[in-house]
Formats: structure tokens, sequence, C-alpha cells
């Protein structure tokens, strides 16, 4: 007899494995197959993003650029000459020009649409106009981060960003290599042994190679998102490890967060703006004095300058330089000129550095055009995986039948595994919520429904 309860332990480990195997290919199914198309539309959407530096001069170069001039207009002329073309519009932003032939950029609210006016440095002329929601790489990022659906598109997009991941832990686990040692299929994919395995091979191999860019594009894109990054901006700063409270002493501050009144870095975009202070009949600072102040405190060039907002706004200064180390949000008093916030890549908290990092990489401007190429291929084959995914559910499909894997007969989850599913859910709520109303679903709906049971093989 004490022989016999090991035995019956390792005849019972390989079935508890086979069984657990299954239940995971179940869940990889079934996330692959709803989250697929929108995972393909953000490699597609992300991949193109990346090559924004390369991409806008070269479609709007007729409003980017013009031919260096003998004589040099104020910026405050070049936004009256704005004014004087869009009486009815509200000026927004000014961006200086960066490079010797680059135009000078207004930002104008007109007819509630956003503009940006483009303005000749040299002498003043309007160049011309874009809406900013028409512009190729605004749609772009607004498909990539909310499908252009607002708020509910955010949501789906996050939801999908975060089942990527679960699809990622557990496609990996489905690739692990158990019962043989041959490269062939697990390192290197198998073209010549059937169509079934070419799919197969074509779909695990690279999605194994690539698993760690694809991890790292997801995690560095959550901060972005509606649910998880609003939770990890609080998190940081509740901490003290986002931007610190103590930057600007006993400057009132309003209850107006900063990403509200001009776009920022992630570590500055919770910040509550400060107020100017009017004394007696001070007027505000002409644009030049601004302008001044950023060279002063070393802003990098291709910084925006986002006018004040009523009699209490303040001038807010952002620049996104290639390297994060160099960010800046400065908030200056609009009649004393008195910088009330300066916040830099230094001052951030610990996990506010590690963010912006991560953002930099994401957007591939963190170490040069080898980022980009590196992005770019992650995107390309996260495209890739998740069609020939599909293609493999369709080849295998049976007549009448999703063509789901079978759940294994009386399987119940092991508490490691549970665990693990818990803390999933708990560390992406999208997700805690999604495999709540599956279940409920499944409670309610498929197990009560034989013709969807059979659909669905449950």
């Amino acid at each position: 007899m004490a022989m016999a309860q090991p035995l019956r332990h390792e005849a019972e480990e390989p079935q508890k494995e086979r069984r657990l195997y299954l239940a995971l290919w179940r869940w990889h199914f079934y996330a692959g197959i709803i989250f697929a198309p929108f995972l393909i539309l953000l490699a597609i959407t992300g991949g193109i993003y990346l090559f924004k530096p390369q991409i806008e001069p070269w479609l709007y170069k007729d409003y980017y650029y013009v031919p260096v001039g003998q004589t040099v207009v104020s910026p405050t002329q070049q936004v009256e000459a704005v004014k004087q073309a869009y009486p009815a519009a509200a000026i927004t932003r000014y961006r200086p020009a960066d490079e010797p032939t680059r135009t000078a950029e207004v930002g104008i609210v007109d007819n509630n649409v956003s503009k940006t006016v483009f303005v000749n440095p040299f002498d003043g002329k309007i160049v011309g106009e874009l809406a900013d929601s028409d512009r190729l790489m605004q749609v772009m990022k607004k498909l990539h981060g909310e499908l252009l659906a607002g708020t509910v598109g955010d949501r789906i997009i996050e939801l999908s960003a975060c089942w990527g991941m679960i699809l990622l832990v557990t496609g990996v686990y489905l690739w692990w290599p158990r019962n043989t040692r041959s490269v062939y299929g697990t390192l290197l994919p198998r073209l010549t042994q059937g169509k079934r395995l070419f799919w197969r091979d074509l779909h695990a191999v690279p999605a194994f190679w690539l698993s760690l860019f694809t991890a790292v594009l997801i995690m560095t894109g959550l901060p972005w998102s509606g649910v998880w990054g609003e939770y990890v901006n609080k998190a940081a700063t509740s901490a003290q490890s986002g931007y610190p409270d103590q930057l600007w002493g006993s400057v009132p501050e309003s209850v107006i967060p900063t990403k509200a009144v001009a776009e920022v870095a992630w570590a500055a975009e919770n910040m509550p703006v400060p107020e100017s202070e009017q004394k007696g009949g001070d007027k505000p600072l002409p644009l030049e004095r601004v302008i001044q102040i950023a060279a002063e405190r070393k802003v990098p060039a291709g910084y925006t300058i986002n006018l004040p907002e009523g009699e209490k706004g303040v001038y807010t200064v952002s620049v996104f330089p290639k390297s994060p180390v160099d960010n800046a949000t400065l908030h200056i008093d609009q009649y004393s000129g008195n910088v009330l916030a300066d916040l830099r890549f230094a001052d951030y908290g610990t996990m506010a550095k590690a963010i912006e990092i991560g953002i930099a990489l994401h957007e591939g401007r963190f170490f040069g055009w080898p980022n980009q190429l590196l992005a770019a291929l992650t995107c390309l084959g996260l495209a890739g995986i998740s069609v020939t995914g599909l293609i493999m559910w369709w080849k295998r499909k049976p007549p009448g039948k999703l063509g789901a894997p079978a759940l294994p007969k009386n399987f119940k989850l092991m508490k490691g595994v549970a665990l693990i599913v818990v803390a999933f859910g708990l560390f992406f709520p999208l997700v805690g919520i999604s495999l709540l109303v599956v279940l409920l679903l499944d409670w309610l709906v498929i197990r009560r429904i034989p013709a969807v049971k059979r659909f669905l093989s449950a």
C-alpha cells in the first residue's frame, strides 16, 4: 500500500497537465478570435505612427517649409496676422519655428474646429491651414487609442491590449516544448510538413521570438489608457512617484489638471495648473517674453506655448524631444513672467521616469531609428501572428460549429492557476470585469441553450 499512492499520483500528473493544457488552449482560442482584429488594427496604426517624424514633414512639406528670408517677423505680429485672417477664431497656442526654413504654427479654434495655421516667420504671411482632426497621424493616433469612438473606443482598445498580454502568456505556455528536443516547431518553423504544421509554426514560432518585444509594446502603451492609465497615474501621484507636490511651493493652484490646457508629458498630466496673479492694471506678457523665458530655462527647441485661459490662466510651455530626459513642462504667470512650475525629468519619481522611458520606447524615439525599426518589426510580427491565428481557426473550423477546443470533462481550475486568473483580473481591471461577464453569460445563456452550447463546444 505504501507504493500505491505515489504511483497513482504519478499517473494523475500527466492527466492534470493535459486538462490544464486543453483549458488554456480554449481560453487562448476565444481571446484570439475576439481580439485578433483589434490587435491587427493596433499593430498597423501603431506601426504607421512610429514614422511620424519622417511622414509628416514629407506629407505636409508645403505647409512646413518656406525659403529663408532676410528679415524675421515677431511672434506677436505672426499671431496678429492669424487674428486678422480668422477674426472669429480663438487663438490657443503658438509653436515657434525650430529650423531655419520651418514655418511657425498657430493653433486656433474656428467654428468649434481645432486647426493649425502655418505662418511664414520671414514675412508674416499665412502659408496654409490644417484641421487637426484631419491630419494623417492624428487619425492614426485616434484609431490606435480609441477607434475614433471616444471613451467607448478607449475601453475596447484597453481591453484588447490587456487580453493581448494574456494571449502572450497562454501562448508561451502552449508553445513550450514538452515531448521534443528538436528546434523545428519550437525555434524554427516547419515549412514542408503539411499545411497544418505550416500555419501552426508560422503562428507559434514568431510569437515566441517576439514575445518579449510584444510585452514591452503592450505595457508601455497602457499608461495612456483610460482605466489602467488613470489608476497608475493616481498610484504614482499618491506614492510621490510622479511629480513632486512641492514643485511650486505656496503658489495658488487651480483644480484643473495640466492635461486639460496643454498636451504634456504623462508625468505632468494630472499636475494642477497654478494661477496667475493680476495686480492693478497688469497686462499679459507678449509671446516674445515667454520665448525669452523658455530660452533662459534652456527648454529644448520644438516646444509649444499654450496661451492663458482667462484672467487667472497661465502660459504653459511643453516639449516632447526624442529623449524623455529632455521633457519639460513650464507654467508661467501671464503678468509677471514668474515661472510658477518647472517640471523636468529629474523631478519625476521612479515610476514616472520608468513610464516616460517606456512611452519613448513605444513611440520609437528613445534610441533613434533602431528603436523605430525594432518597434515596426514587432508591430508587423504582431499583425502576422494574429492573421495566422485566424487562418488556423478558419482552416480547422468544422461546419456548424465555432471550432473551439472542448473543455476537458470534470475540469476544475487548479488553485495556482485560479490565483493567476484573479491576479490578472485585479492587475487589469477591465479583464476582471470581462471575466465576470463571460461567467455570467456562461451560466445564464450558454449552458441553458443546447444549440449555443453545441456551437461553442461548451
